[in-house]
């Protein structure tokens, strides 16, 4: 029996992946929206203690700055009613502009909101003011994630707000510029222990160098990637599209690796390791997962990348 993308998603199935981030996830969308925008901003600070927030470049923000001008111009009312539509997801000119940018512009535009708070420039919140029970239960779950974990329910809280894009007629996602591909010259190469398989080795060394339009050619025409807690994303054009709006500058460090024989001519791989984005500084790794599906000609029909449940995953390769 011939694999499918549905069947290929369970491949390595003792794999344990990092639930705890879609469930604290799903949790803070059942605050209120002042709930949720207090806890953006309390998060904020508590992540500021042990975590390095990296500025965003100005390719990132160019696309946010028309937007936050206009918000530094407006009043405190009128700031508040803003940061309180997007979380509504209401149906405004500034929740649709959100709605079209990239998550990497997004989560520039809450960082340079903050920034505001802070200074006094957007309205911050009240003194005094205190979380509700339900999002201070939150913020202690959020707390008690590890760092790679933590980040990616920061990102995810931002990430859905705005106008839903799906209401949207004529939807076009507004993209930064991608970075060109890192000089041959200046490349590094990995190595895994456990795994020589050049389709692997390559796929991690274009996604670090940025290369996309080779990454790409990595994959069979209907392969698909699966993103952590997400589903499938079909076809060649599709993934691309993924890679070029979500995986820019990232830095992926994996450590070892299991290969074994699959069914109808199929290799399977599992690899473990580290990734850092270039929002946060050097110290702070998400704990991943990628597990590979190839098919006889050694493309790439299926790899799922899984934000892992805790260190100690990073030595679980076992089928």
């Amino acid at each position: 029996m011939s694999f499918t993308i549905d069947s290929a998603r369970n491949i390595f199935p003792n794999t344990l992946y990092a639930d705890a981030v879609p469930a604290l996830t799903a949790r803070f969308n059942q605050l209120s929206a002042e709930d949720q925008l207090a806890w953006i901003w309390f998060a904020y600070l508590e992540m500021g203690k042990t975590v390095t927030v990296a500025a965003p470049g100005a390719a990132n923000m160019q696309f946010a700055e028309p937007t936050l001008n206009q918000i530094k111009a407006m009043g405190f009312q009128e700031q508040s009613q803003v940061m309180c539509d997007l979380a509504n997801r209401a149906d405004t000119p500034i929740c649709r502009t959100y709605a079209t940018w990239t998550p990497n512009i997004k989560l520039g535009f809450w960082y340079k909101l903050g920034e505001w708070m802070e200074q006094g420039i957007v309205a911050p919140i009240p003194e005094g003011y205190k979380l509700s029970a339900n999002a201070s239960a939150v913020l202690n779950s959020l707390i008690g994630l590890d760092s790679g974990q933590q980040i990616t329910v920061l990102r995810n809280t931002v990430v859905d707000m705005g106008f839903d894009p799906a209401k949207m007629s004529n939807f076009k996602r507004i993209s930064e510029p991608v970075a060109p591909p890192t000089e041959i010259s200046k490349r590094t190469k990995v190595s895994i222990e456990g795994v020589t398989n050049p389709t692997v080795l390559s796929y991690m060394n274009l996604l670090n160098a940025n290369d996309f339009d080779e990454l790409i050619k990595l994959f069979a025409p209907d392969g698909a990637l699966q993103p952590p807690f997400k589903r499938p994303i079909v076809g060649q054009e599709a993934v691309l599209k993924f890679f070029k709006e979500e995986c820019p500058n990232l830095k992926l460090a994996p450590e070892r690796g299991v290969s074994e024989p699959a069914e109808d001519g199929f290799t399977q791989i599992k690899v473990t390791g580290k990734v850092q984005t270039p929002w946060f500084g050097a110290g702070v790794g998400m704990n991943m997962s990628w597990r590979f599906l190839l098919n006889s000609e050694n493309k790439i029909f299926f790899v799922a990348i899984d934000l892992l449940a805790s260190p100690k995953e990073l030595l679980n390769l076992a089928r």
